[in-house]
């Protein structure tokens, strides 16, 4: 059975994508800890991260790499922090958050309410921004 990133990455239900390559997607998460707060999802359906192949593995982190460094030439932040956890959607991805502090990665703090219209602008500076 699809996962919801399956169907994002098969363009089933939109998203804000940063970019995609042959083995990773990048979008906007909707439900964001902060501006620019992107997901990175291999394109193969794994539910666990450590149950990726290697070079599955590696993929993803490169390229989780090169858009966080297309996040942090866009938002301004003190650097990109990386997260995994895995609980939320059966599909292995990282989130990658520009922060200023630790708090900023917290969870449990109430997520930012952007408009279509600011998610359209993010997304297009940071996928512009990505090598």
């Amino acid at each position: 059975m699809s996962t919801l990133f399956s169907k994002i990455i098969k363009g089933e239900i939109p998203s804000y994508k940063i970019a995609e390559n042959e083995y990773c997607y990048a979008f906007l998460d909707i439900n964001p800890l902060q501006q620019g707060h992107t997901l990175v999802v291999p394109k193969v359906q794994t539910d666990y991260i450590f149950d990726l192949d290697d070079n599955q593995l590696k993929e993803l982190i490169t390229f989780s790499k090169k858009i966080a460094k297309a996040i942090e030439e866009t938002i301004e932040c003190e650097r990109i922090g990386l997260t995994v956890i895995g609980l939320e959607v059966p599909h292995a991805h990282i989130h990658l958050i520009p922060i200023r502090g630790l708090d900023d990665m917290n969870f449990s703090k109430k997520k930012l309410e952007l408009t279509t219209e600011e998610f359209e602008s993010i997304a297009k500076k940071i996928s512009a921004k990505v090598i």
